[in-house]
């Protein structure tokens, strides 16, 4: 099928042969990932949509997309308007959608094992109100129509020895043992994939830029726990790190398991575990406890080993991001350079150490109007040359055996105008606020947020997105729950030893895109006379901010203090790493302004 119309043709066209009036297509996987393996990237295939966030339903006639404002622009320039409405996510929701848009007494179809149970439940609601019904499918008719498609991942998985994890999985398992204790529960179902290579300190290579593997486990009240993954995975030294006290069973055995879980008092996360494990468990006859999976907070919250790992990570990957900006100051201002040749050479330099086991997303490598495009992801069709006077953004990140990183840099190419200079000194001033903000312990990251948009708020201006995410220990680099947004979370209370990104932007469409962005760790505050627990963040990122697109005349003393030291600290901590030319003019941006 050579076309994305013939695609949806030929969906159409399944769903007649199963009496089926509609079909929801997120953009999942059966553990509820936001990356996901090649095998699991229906939306795309169907839709031409290369987002990491969305979903699609196809009734007889018509046909929607579904994608949040990181996407607005990206899904019109994708996904073709003749065969697909593009719908925005939240001002509407597929629930919504369906109830305006699906036929009297439809039966519109779903795949069980990548939608959560709540989803279902409001959709099914939804429908009702329309006489229609929501099926859930046993096998995924995208699949069927999808001739070429991938095999799941192969790969075998990794041990994450305790060095780097600061626990042994035995410790993670009693904590989870002791947790179903206070809940009378017999067992957990662990179903997200960074949580069960948290749990189980092991790593993997099935889902790019994310070190998982396809795998669940049940952790059950002894601390021991029973995994489900393909044998050919596990190689004997993981077997051996593993014990007799994770039994081995194969992938496809899980959904046979949990139908001889009658009598038992079970956990499963709403949130991360897929409606037909819920499913499973009331069929089968047990009790199940709605409850969040109990890995995800102490996952988040890291150990001492875990936060001395990141700034290992951290050191070596901002020496490459020195280096790489660098080449760009001497490269891009004789033109010829392109985005590709942008991203191709930061994640050279990145390999050039010897540590990187991959990327930790596609690098956004995004020249003028490019850059405007939150999630750009540079394709040869799409690949700009970098101009003179203009600005290049770029967001990139590495996988470390002892860290992940995330870092943005605007910088411009040439002369910047003065409106760009204004709004990089707002977006600065932004995360400059946040980045010094002192607050008390139970603050959520979504009483923040204002810090980092005030500057631009007050010239009428903001960006679609949340301006921190949580980051993870050589695992997603987008780890939940803690966030800094006021939409889609950030009710998380912030904790000591939580990563998170600050990252506020500036977008023009068409024109250009400003964003800066660090990594910073929750950390106490001893303050000499405070009635409160306080915490603040320390900065994790070392990287130069492009003074050429700084407006000094409106900066604070405080502003000015904030960014001349972090400069300093780049210049002492990056400066040893370097030599020559990159080495000399580091030293030279990062002079006091």
């Amino acid at each position: 099928m050579s076309t994305y119309e013939d695609r949806l043709k030929a969906l159409r066209e399944e769903l007649a042969k199963r009496k089926l009036d509609g079909f929801v297509v997120p953009l999942t996987d059966e553990h509820m990932s936001e990356y996901v393996g090649a095998y699991a990237q229906r939306l795309a295939w169907l839709t031409g949509f290369q987002g990491s966030a969305g979903s699609a339903v196809v009734l007889p006639a018509e046909a929607a997309i579904f994608v949040d404002g990181r996407y607005t622009l990206q899904v019109r320039e994708q996904v073709d308007g003749n065969h697909w409405s593009y719908q925005s996510v939240p001002q509407t929701s597929i629930a919504a959608w369906l109830k305006d848009h699906a036929g009297q007494g439809a039966r519109i179809g779903y795949d069980p094992w990548l939608h959560t149970r709540g989803w279902v439940k409001a959709a099914r609601a939804a429908l009702a109100d329309k006489g229609a019904e929501l099926v859930a499918v046993d096998t995924n008719p995208v699949d069927a129509v999808w001739p070429d498609r991938p095999e799941p991942s192969k790969a075998k998985l990794v041990v994450h020895g305790n060095d780097l994890a600061g626990k042994s999985s035995a410790e993670k398992r009693q904590e989870v043992a002791d947790w179903l204790a206070t809940r009378k529960a017999d067992a957990v179902v662990v179903s997200a994939l960074d949580s069960l290579a948290w749990l189980l300190n092991v790593r993997g290579e099935d889902v790019e830029r994310t070190p998982v593997a396809l795998a669940y486990a049940v952790v059950q009240a002894d601390g021991t726990a029973d995994l489900f993954v393909a044998p050919e995975k596990l190689g004997e030294d993981v077997a051996k790190h593993l014990g007799n006290a994770v039994r081995r069973h194969p992938r496809d055995a899980f959904a046979g398991y949990l139908a001889g879980l009658a009598g038992k008092t079970v956990a499963a996360d709403p949130e991360r575990a897929v409606a037909a494990i819920f499913e499973a468990l009331d069929k089968a006859g047990a009790r199940v406890i709605e409850a969040r999976d109990p890995t995800v907070l102490a996952k988040a919250i890291k150990n001492a080993a875990e936060i001395a790992g990141h700034k290992a990570a951290q050191l070596r990957d901002g020496a490459a991001l020195v280096r790489f900006l660098h080449w760009l100051s001497v490269e891009a201002p004789k033109g010829g350079l392109t985005e590709l040749d942008a991203s191709d050479r930061l994640e050279a330099f990145r390999r050039d150490t010897g540590k990187l086991r991959d990327l930790s997303f596609d690098t956004i490598s995004g020249a003028g109007p490019n850059g405007a495009v939150v999630h750009y992801r540079v394709t040869e069709e799409t690949n700009r040359p970098i101009e003179i006077d203009s600005l290049f953004l770029i967001d990139s990140g590495g996988q470390y055996e002892d860290g992940t990183t995330d870092v943005t840099r605007t910088v411009a190419i040439g002369t910047p105008t003065a409106e760009m200079k204004d709004r990089f000194t707002r977006v600065l001033r932004g995360h400059v606020a946040l980045a010094r903000a002192v607050f008390p312990v139970g603050t959520r990251g979504g009483q923040l947020d204002a810090l980092a948009r005030q500057f631009l708020w007050e010239a009428g201006l903001d960006y679609a997105h949340g301006t921190g995410h949580g980051v993870g220990s050589y695992l997603s680099v987008h780890e939940g729950p803690q966030r800094i947004a006021t939409f889609g979370g950030g009710d998380e209370p912030l904790q000591a030893g939580m990563f998170l990104s600050n990252e506020p932007g500036y977008y023009k469409s068409g024109e250009y895109g400003i964003r800066v962005e660090n990594l910073v760790l929750v950390e106490t505050r001893e303050i000499a006379g405070a009635e409160r627990e306080m915490l603040g963040f320390e900065t994790l990122t070392f990287a130069p901010i492009d003074r050429e697109l700084i407006d000094t005349g409106v900066l604070t003393p405080g502003e000015r203090a904030w960014i001349d030291g972090y400069h300093a600290e780049v210049r002492d901590r990056i400066g040893p790493l370097l030599d020559g030319d990159a080495k000399a003019w580091l030293d030279r941006v990062t002079q006091p302004l």
